[in-house]
């Protein structure tokens, strides 16, 4: 029905009532545009009103489910007019006949607009046929056929059309609509995959029951498989229905990579191919098959299959079966696919670039540690040498072509030919279900750099706005061997823009290990300006390319605000700048002409504001002087005093890094005076320092730091230690001093606050290098404890910190009760949540269907208190939690219902 009611959005469902007051529709839906809106007529809803009723009249204990045949030849017809029929064909006799076996006043007939391949009309209904009789009977209206349908299920009916003029009768079944009607689908890595239902084989013009990606998750996303792809072959494996994925996903080892074949409906005639990776780490809950229960109202779920192979070794292991060389690891295939849950501060994929590092000396880092050789000779078993034996020459072979490849490239600079066997492109998948520390994007590209590269062990640097977070999928492609393997993230630095990624050189091949090696760092002497330099790196081809440049400011100080959603950013440090460059999407490294790198040509996240309520995500690229880098190194290298991480296999101590956790900026020295520097400290900074002529100024402390409380914004840095200071690394080499003494991590800083000098004793903080690596997900909200971007805002709520909710996700009880993110959660029931134990105690409390107040501090300080209602059946309570043990980040449920275990 149509009227010009003008009903608006909202009131659908509501009831048309006529003049007598009776219900003759339901209002469905109007046209914003004009008045129009549209009615739903009661005829089909009464017929299931009266099942309802009668089923429920048969229950007394239970209500149980009532089906209600509805019946289906998979075909779509259209209302048309007498008019365009006869422009059809239509024969003059069958018009008279159907107006006069018609109610008065009919104005056209039905016509088939499509069918749905392999459907009961497939082959026997084509679109233009006139539809004019069904066992016998004229039908000409949607209501009667609907009617004759539901009730001839599972039978035989006879339809007498006429195509083109030409009468026709064929007898089609009828199909349970139902049986077409997903009632099950998979969730596997986020993804949600089922068989492809009556509706969308309808706009698809596919066939129902093939396999439907509904979402891609995370898996399937990091592979590129696109929503409402149909899945033909999986892992050499022909994919005709749901259990044959779930038959061949049971197979799979974690870390695997196959190839998976799809196509989509906007190019339905040519087959696409992937390769899929299986998730090494536990992102996501273990596959499983939800299916509906009509009785209870709820999707139940039960495990897809009863485990997962373990993956064969700790780092990169799977990767390896890629290629002939290595064999054994051949039984390891395809992946499993992503997550459903989108966050509120989703964000458009941006690239990133690597960054920098900290050095004293020149040295090659290329030589095997101690450690390193015995590891790799204990690993090298009889078969392993025998086979490399036999294959030396063959190798030997394929190891000159791609070296006289290298050395051959036109056109290449000295430094670039060096360089290019160190250099490594990036590819960084972050899993939506872990999106941690408020990084902006799921997936990111960049350049990095080998900086040690041994039999058992090899490290890349690369910039944090590549490898963001350690909870990460890190890809690495070498420019020096055709291949890609996994990385594993092992040094995130707190303060400068860089990060550490481990891989497993026996990953590469004898041929591969061979070709690829470590960089010569070259941290001293320090550029200056004016110094030539090559830019070196990589474009997305794997191509190195170089130029020639000009270092036009060395020691040029980052001032980058903090993000909407606060996030990493670059602070307390001097980077390099050029005369010209490659723009802001290329990163690499900075050499001399012997390929010696001197600095990291990273990339740098920000955020750029326009006007007071519009933000738009930018990177710009700099150069990062490499000491920073190379200091590190020689504590990995030589043993650190930090926690051990494994790697490879192998178990290192890791270094902790001392740092002043106070935000500085540098000022001028003729504004310095301004604000009342004495002449004596002005001449001893510029005898100091003659070129920057600054002194530091405090801009803010991190919340929760030693040094909030001693330090206040505006303070003079004038001297450390008696020293007088100029520059950020000033200060971090007398943090590092600290280590090797006795005064307790304490700093005896001179600063000057409202013309006065004043010493004071500061504490310094230590932190490790291994980022955020726990969070919990309760009721669709991602906690987790506040990261240093959010305590560099200088505030944390005084009951006790709170735990920070990072992200949420939609169709979750907070997106419904609206606990958002940018909040800390202080308060559960009244219980103190200061940090993630407390929290996780208090919530699994918590009952299934239980309303619970949370009290929350926004970052701006603002204390809110909300209810919402726990939904442990769709909503479990998990955390996820990194494991140095295994190199492995472990899922483990906190508290969930019996019927729907994780």
């Amino acid at each position: 029905m149509q009227a010009a009611s003008g009903t608006k959005g909202g009131s659908s469902g509501s009831p048309v009532i006529d003049w007598q007051g009776r219900a003759v529709a339901l209002n469905a839906g109007s046209k914003s545009s004009s008045a129009s809106a549209f009615f739903l007529p009661l005829e089909r809803v009464v017929r299931a009103l009266k099942f309802l009723q009668k089923g429920g009249d048969s229950y007394m204990s239970k209500w149980e489910a009532v089906s209600i045949p509805r019946g289906t030849l998979q075909a779509t017809f259209l209302h048309k007019g007498f008019d365009e029929i006869r422009r059809l064909g239509l024969q003059s006799e069958t018009e008279q006949m159907a107006r006069r076996a018609s109610a008065q006043g009919e104005t056209g007939m039905l016509v088939v607009d499509s069918v749905v391949p392999g459907g009961p009309a497939h082959n026997h209904l084509e679109p233009g046929d006139v539809l004019v009789r069904v066992n016998g009977e004229v039908i000409t209206q949607f209501l009667k056929l609907e009617t004759l349908l539901d009730g001839s299920v599972e039978q035989k009916i006879e339809l007498q059309i006429e195509r083109g003029g030409t009468p026709l009768s064929v007898q089609l079944p009828v199909q349970d609509l139902h049986s077409i009607t997903p009632a099950h689908f998979l969730e596997v890595s986020g993804a949600v995959i089922h068989p492809l239902s009556y509706q969308q084989a309808r706009n698809f013009r596919f066939q129902c029951g093939l396999v439907y990606v509904s979402e891609p998750g995370y898996m399937l996303f990091r592979a590129g498989v696109p929503r409402h792809a149909i899945i033909k072959k999986f892992a050499g494996q022909v994919i005709s229905k749901l259990e044959d994925l779930i038959s061949v996903l049971s197979k799979l080892s974690r870390g695997a990579r196959v190839p998976l074949e799809y196509i989509s409906y906007m190019d339905r005639h040519r087959r696409k191919s992937v390769l899929v990776t299986v998730d090494r780490h536990e992102w996501y809950a273990p596959p499983r098959i939800y299916t509906r229960d009509d009785s209870s109202g709820l999707w139940t779920a039960k495990p897809a299959f009863q485990y997962m192979l373990p993956s064969s070794g700790v780092n990169g292991e799977a990767t390896h079966m890629e290629h002939i060389h290595q064999d054994n690891h051949q039984e390891l295939t395809d992946g499993v696919t992503s997550m459903e849950t989108s966050c509120e501060h989703a964000s458009a994929e941006l690239r990133s670039r690597d960054e920098t590092g900290i050095g004293s000396k020149k040295r090659r880092v290329g030589e095997d540690l101690s450690s390193d050789v015995v590891v790799a000779d204990c690993s090298l078993n009889e078969t392993g040498e025998v086979k490399l034996e036999d294959t030396t020459a063959v190798e030997n072979a394929v190891l000159r072509d791609y070296q006289g490849a290298t050395a051959t490239a036109a056109n290449a600079s000295i430094a670039e030919r060096v360089i290019e066997p160190t250099l490594v492109m990036f590819e960084v998948h972050v899993p939506p279900s872990c999106m941690l520390d408020g990084v902006h994007s799921q997936h990111f590209f960049g350049t990095g750099v080998i900086i040690y590269h041994s039999r058992s062990m090899g490290l890349v640097a690369v910039d944090k706005n590549t490898v963001a977070i350690s909870a990460s999928d890190v890809m690495l492609s070498f420019a020096a061997y055709p291949i890609e393997i996994p990385g594993e993230v092992v040094f995130l630095h707190p303060v400068h823009n860089y990060a550490i990624v481990a891989y497993d050189p026996s990953a590469l091949g004898p041929v591969g290990a061979s070709v690829v090696h470590a960089a010569e760092l070259l941290p001293e002497p320090a550029l200056r300006r004016g110094d030539s330099v090559y830019l070196v790196g990589l474009s997305r081809s794997l191509q190195a390319t170089s130029r020639k440049s000009v270092v036009t400011n060395p020691c040029a100080a980052l001032n980058i605000g903090s993000a909407d959603c606060p996030r990493y950013r670059a602070t307390n440090m001097e980077v390099i700048e050029l005369d010209t460059d490659f723009g802001s999407t290329f990163s690499g490294v900075l050499t001399d002409e012997h390929g010696r790198v001197q600095a990291v040509w990273g990339s740098f996240s920000t955020q750029l504001k326009f006007g007071c309520n519009t933000s738009e995500d930018h990177q710009f690229v700099r150069g990062v002087p490499v000491y920073a880098v190379s200091q590190v190194l020689d504590k990995i290298i030589s043993g650190a005093n930090g926690p051990p991480l494994l790697i490879n296999g192998v178990k290192r101590p890791m270094p902790l890094v001392r740092i002043l956790e106070v935000e500085l900026y540098p000022t001028l020295l003729s504004k310095a005076r301004s604000f009342g520097l004495s002449d004596d400290w002005i001449q001893a900074l510029v005898k100091k320092d003659p070129v920057r002529r600054q002194v530091l100024r405090v801009k803010g402390c991190l919340a929760g730091s030693k040094a909030e409380s001693l330090l206040e914004q505006g303070d003079m840095v004038l001297s450390i230690n008696k020293e007088p200071v100029t520059c950020f690394r000033d200060i971090e080499n007398v943090c590092q001093a600290l280590d090797n003494g006795d005064n307790g991590g304490n700093l005896n800083m001179t600063i000057f606050r409202q013309g006065r000098e004043i010493d004071l004793l500061v504490g310094t903080d230590v932190r490790d290098g291994n980022g955020t690596t726990r969070v919990i997900n309760w009721c669709g909200c991602i906690v987790q404890d506040p990261h240093p971007a959010v305590r560099a805002l200088g505030f944390l709520p005084e009951e006790g910190h709170g735990v920070y909710v990072a992200r949420w996700c939609h169709g979750s009880p907070v997106h419904r009760y609206g606990l958002y993110a940018l909040q800390w959660i202080v308060e559960v029931n009244g219980k103190a949540t200061p940090d993630l134990d407390a929290f996780a105690n208090v919530t699994k409390e918590l009952e299934h269907g239980e309303f619970v107040r949370v009290r929350t501090v926004h970052l701006n300080g603002k204390p809110r208190v909300l209810t919402l209602k726990q939904d442990l059946h769709y909503w479990p309570t998990w955390e996820l939690r990194f494991d140095p043990e295994t190199a492995i980040w472990r899922r483990r449920v906190i508290k969930t219902l019996d019927c729907c275990n994780s």
